[in-house]
């Protein structure tokens, strides 16, 4: 019998019965319990996560990786309204082929003639006359873009690009195009510029910029994919191409430190012409490229562990998510009836426990869980066979053998370990052994910190002894033998992260500054990035909030927000209906381009720094954090997300180079509907890819942070979490999952007791921490109120790592100078305050806007945090870092250790009036009546 026959059995026994009292008659009548057999029937039928997320259909075949096919990038760079200006390209080729007295045909150059026409175009690219400049710089675009006037298919386009970008990026044309964008930031950030107001900018603003950006893309996009398929041509030329953009060009400045000065610029209103969309995508793909995608962090945190004498990650999430399936459990009958009649509650606890405890009884919940499996996937009924069932179960979880069994090599202990209740022999039917032979595993191995095996053991020396041992973590000295077997499980499943370890020597270094000496700083690509973007990273981070809150489905067009639609709108509005629809599209398409770009760039620079070192990852963090990105992403996800990824805002017709190559049909009436509707897949790729980085972020922002899982709890992040659980697809769920696992515990037992399955999903899809009460809320680790102690320590300790190591850099971001500061304000401004508003506003003391978010900022409750002021000197100075320098009120010993490593010592300290007017009472009071504990020491 399975889990749903059982319950169509329960409700006749519950609906039906026999009237106790003479008062209570029959519950209800025939027609009704008919109604809710149908009802039973149809849930068992459907695929449900709860009884309000129906999430019909099968599961997404997306599978996550660092970018999409190649085909797809090259296409997005291109706006469909960009179209008119491919004929631009070549009309200049053609001109200079002419001037050169060759004919207007690439493919019929040989290689040194292709070659000399190349230089000839770099010399052209350095004259002073900007048209003839540019008409070179297009001419190379063309190049680039594979020369499709002279093709048939994108396949011989493709091959063109391929040839024509080994011999651009050999002569030198990557090179001159970024003096060429240097002189184009320059141009467009120069005094006369600025002084004078630009307004409703349009594509014809941005026409020799996007040229620019555009072959400098497709140099970059191109090397990176051939780097990825092994090409042995691109082998020496990716390797080459990869230092170079790992290092500071002429100026100084790293290329992808440029980049985000041009968003900082145009975010602060010093450049509304920008074409945001080319920028981060080059940014996005300039860092992929430098820093390293999936493969290659994977490859640094195990050598990196290696380095430190921990064991390698063996379980990669990527890869696990791959083997799993979205769950989506059917809804019962128990929950249609609890919610359809509240009233009447009825619970399966009226049964007897006896009953529940029986072997049968074990066997049918097994059966059920099989039955629900292959209601999910669709392809058997839902009173399979518990055959069918073990193979659906397989798919979940990797069978292991029963270590009771493997010890005791006979079946008798496998029947004991089936009747954990002790009931005779002959109450047990031997059917039920094969149920329980084969356990289903869960799909990650259980993990605990140092942290709870210390508390562990604290609670048991005093429960047991009376007494504990501070800083003993193996001691088990009058424990009885169960905790002896309990300490030796959490060791076993103890896990020490990398962040431990760099945690602990900063530790080290603070407390003991003579005698313990910092590692020679090594310098990897994330190290050297991090070193170039620290003067101004919380400029550069509230630039790209902006960005992403522009382009965010959920944001409110306001007149004082930016632009990003700069390098879309055309000069002439459209005066058709399908001149509009394709606009709506274009327009569409470029916000979702843009989330999908930015969220990128802000998982990889997050998740390179955690490897690279675990502070400047908490920097990065903190900073997203009082930019407000905890709320900005969670109104993101506000919306009907499966509408979101399964909505396609293209038109294939006019992607690039289809656009172009062969005879192009008249875009009208069914011609551009079935544009519009010629894709094989039943979801948006760069849709459902923004998504999981937008999780993956929101996560790595929350982890093991109390205040910012408080957060989530008075943002109400439940609800809007839970909706996105009906996109059919496993990873994205994990993250939804792991999110509503860490808040749990906080929402309370009526949210618990209605949303079980959701419980039931975490506890089978994230992994175990052991000792971890997460779905019980029965120890709050700390008070709920105090929202600013730990940000405050953390603080502390970034800052103190960030000085010691970095000192003249962090001057300058205390400084708020730097490229671009303009109006951004800083991001870490009063830290304390900006969190406290958060959680104002989420609790409804402040402004709200539709969504229930605090308006905090200019830009509502996903608002960009916003000052105007430009200055950051309140970073340092809540600390007493004034200067650079601690003040004499609140210089400790840990000042000390990062001060002593940087050469602070040598500089003259001027003591103040009021010190030395006071140094007799504070040496009498400090030093002679000072008691010092030196055991405690």
């Amino acid at each position: 019998m399975t889990n749903h026959e059982y319950d169509m059995v329960w409700i006749h026994y519950k609906l039906v019965r026999k009237p106790k009292n003479e008062g209570e008659g029959v519950i209800m009548n025939v027609g009704i319990l008919a109604k809710l057999y149908r009802q039973a029937r149809m849930a068992i039928m459907e695929d449900t996560h709860d009884v309000d997320a129906n999430c019909d259909g099968p599961d997404l075949d997306f599978v996550y990786a660092d970018v999409d096919s190649y085909q797809n990038e090259i296409a997005e760079l291109y706006s469909y309204t960009e179209f008119s200006e491919f004929q631009m390209n070549v009309k200049a080729f053609e001109d200079q082929m002419e001037l050169y007295d060759l004919p207007p045909n690439w493919q019929k150059q040989d290689a040194s003639s292709q070659r000399s026409i190349v230089m000839k175009l770099v010399d052209q690219l350095e004259v002073s006359d900007r048209s003839f400049r540019m008409q070179a710089a297009r001419c190379i675009l063309y190049l680039a873009q594979g020369c499709w006037a002279e093709v048939q298919s994108d396949e011989e386009q493709h091959q063109n690009t391929r040839d024509n970008v080994i011999v651009l990026y050999q002569l030198g044309v990557f090179s001159s195009f970024i003096d060429l964008l240097n002189m184009e930031i320059e141009t467009a950030c120069s005094p006369d510029i600025v002084a004078v107001k630009i307004t409703n900018v349009t594509l014809v603003d941005s026409t020799d910029i996007r040229v620019i950006l555009s072959v400098l893309y497709i140099i970059t996009e191109t090397i990176r994919d051939e780097r990825e398929k092994g090409s042995e041509d691109y082998k020496q030329l990716a390797e080459s191409f990869v230092q170079e953009i790992n290092s500071p060009l002429p100026d100084g400045e790293l290329l992808a430190v440029k980049l985000l000065g041009m968003i900082t610029r145009f975010c602060s209103g010093a450049a509304p012409q920008f074409p945001m969309k080319k920028v981060v995508l080059l940014l996005w793909k300039v860092s992929l490229l430098g820093l390293g995608g999936m493969d290659v962090l994977k490859n640094l945190k195990n050598e990196y562990r290696a380095k430190v004498g921990l064991d390698p990650i063996t379980e990669d999430t990527l890869e696990v998510t791959k083997c799993m399936r979205a769950s989506s459990p059917p809804a019962t009958a128990t929950d249609i009836l609890e919610n359809q009649y509240p009233k009447r509650n009825f619970k399966r606890s009226l049964m007897k426990q006896r009953f529940l405890d029986e072997p049968e009884q074990i066997d049918m919940e097994m059966s059920g869980n099989e039955g629900g499996t292959n209601a999910n996937n669709g392809n058997s009924s839902a009173g399979s066979g518990s055959g069918n069932g073990e193979d659906e179960l397989s798919q979940y979880y990797r069978p292991f053998d029963d270590p009771s069994a493997s010890t005791s090599g006979n079946s008798n202990n496998s029947t004991a370990s089936a009747n954990p209740n002790n009931q005779p022999s002959n109450m047990q039917p031997p059917v039920t052994v094969p149920a329980v032979q084969i356990t289903p595993r869960l799909p990650w191995t259980p993990k605990v910190r140092q942290k709870d095996i210390d508390q562990f053991l604290d609670i048991s020396r005093n429960k047991f002894i009376g007494y504990s041992l501070i800083g003993d973590h193996e001691s088990l000295a009058g424990l009885p033998q169960p905790i002896h077997e309990g300490f030796k499980t959490l060791q076993r499943h103890m896990y020490v992260s990398l962040a431990d370890v760099q945690i602990k020597k900063e530790e080290d270094i603070a407390r003991n500054p003579i005698s313990t000496h910092e590692d020679e700083i090594k310098l990897t690509p994330a190290e050297i990035l991090y070193q170039a973007i620290l003067p101004n990273l919380p400029q550069y981070m509230i630039a790209l909030l902006k960005v992403l809150l522009a382009a965010s489905p959920t944001s409110k067009s306001k007149t004082e927000s930016i632009n990003i639609m700069a390098d879309v709108l055309p000069k002439k509005m459209p005066l058709t209906a399908t001149q509009s629809t394709k606009l709506t599209v274009d327009m569409g398409r470029h916000k979702e381009i843009i989330v999908k770009a930015v969220s990128a760039i802000i998982l990889l620079y997050l998740k390179h720094f955690k490897i690279n070192h675990v502070y400047q990852f908490e920097f990065m963090s903190q900073h997203l954090v009082f930019a407000n990105c905890i709320p900005l992403v969670l109104k993101f996800f506000n919306q009907t997300i499966t509408e979101y990824v399964n909505t396609k805002n293209s038109i294939p017709l006019l992607d690039f180079p289809s656009c172009v190559i062969g005879e192009q049909p008249d875009l009208s009436g069914d011609s551009f509907v079935y544009g519009g509707e010629m894709s094989d897949k039943p979801y948006s790729w760069r849709n459902v890819f923004s998504c999981i980085n937008l999780l993956r972020i929101l996560n790595k922002l929350i982890k093991w942070k109390h205040s910012r899982v408080m957060m989530l709890v008075v943002f109400k992040s439940a609800p809007i979490l839970k909706k996105t659980l009906k996109v059919r697809h496993a990873m994205m769920q994990l993250y939804v999952l792991k999110l509503l696992k860490m808040q749990t515990k906080y929402l309370g037992r009526q949210w618990r007791k209605s949303n079980m399955k959701t419980l039931s999903a975490i506890y089978a899809k994230v992994r175990h921490r052991l000792n971890d009460d997460w779905a019980f809320g029965n120890d709050l680790e700390s008070r709920p109120w105090d929202f600013q102690a730990e940000e405050c320590t953390l603080r502390a300790c970034v800052d103190r790592f960030n000085l010691r190591r970095y000192p003249e850099a962090t001057q300058k971001c205390g400084a708020g100078g730097g490229v671009g500061s303009g109006n951004n304000g800083t991001a870490a401004q009063n830290a304390e305050n900006a969190q406290q508003s958060n959680m104002h506003a989420g609790n409804g003391s402040g402004d709200r806007d539709s969504n229930g978010y605090g308006n905090n900022g200019s830009s509502g409750g996903g608002g960009v945090g916003n000052n105007s002021s430009g200055q950051q000197n309140q970073q340092l100075h809540d600390y007493g870092v004034e200067g650079g320098f601690p003040s004499d009120e609140i210089l400790t010993h840990s000042d000390f250790a990062f001060f002593g490593h940087s050469g602070w010592w040598d500089r003259k300290v001027e003591l103040t009036d009021y010190f030395k007017a006071n140094y007799a009472v504070w040496l009498e009071e400090e030093v002679y009546n000072s008691q010092t504990d030196w055991d405690a020491l």
